[in-house]
């Protein structure tokens, strides 16, 4: 009997000039952006590779390679977006999403909010159902000297009966 499935997702991209800050398919005001083949959005990236993990199917990296021009610039969003395709297509439907962010820089409580409403919209839950947290690294390691900003998520999945 398959009724329920937990992922776990993960990733981390380096702070960079001249790029946009793109997290959890929110654009934040920052000096600095997210460094990667596509957008670098690493919220979006670890939600992808929990919702990949809990229906069993392969990693972000597999479907969408950083080899591949086609996702050069690629909007996460677009990525999630074909992940939640091959999820549904698997007979699961997301019941909620956990996920914290680690970041030195910049703050993001005003963003949490905006944050959950977005990933919401594009697993197909509630907002209620996205809860954001966001945690500094106590100025230990790249991500506590505010030179990287990874996630961690977690995704449940129930069976489309």
């Amino acid at each position: 009997m398959r009724s329920y499935r937990v992922g776990i997702g993960y990733d981390i991209h380096r702070l960079a000039d001249g790029r946009r800050l793109v997290i959890g398919g929110i654009e934040i005001p920052h000096a600095r952006g997210l460094l990667g083949h596509s957008d670098a959005d690493v919220v979006l990236h670890a939600v992808t590779d929990a919702l990949l993990g809990a229906a069993g199917l392969p990693d972000i990296g597999e479907l969408f390679p950083d080899t591949d021009p086609a996702y050069r610039d690629a909007d996460s969003r677009v990525l999630l977006r074909g992940a939640m395709e091959r999820v549904r297509a698997q007979r699961w439907m997301t019941n909620n999403v956990d996920l914290i962010v680690h970041a030195e820089v910049p703050k993001l409580s005003a963003y949490k909010r905006r944050i959950a409403e977005s990933i919401a919209a594009l697993v197909g839950v509630a907002p209620e159902a996205v809860s954001v947290k966001a945690k500094t690294n106590e100025g230990l390691g790249p991500l506590g000297s505010g030179d990287a900003i990874a996630c961690t998520a977690v995704a449940f999945l129930k069976a489309i009966e």
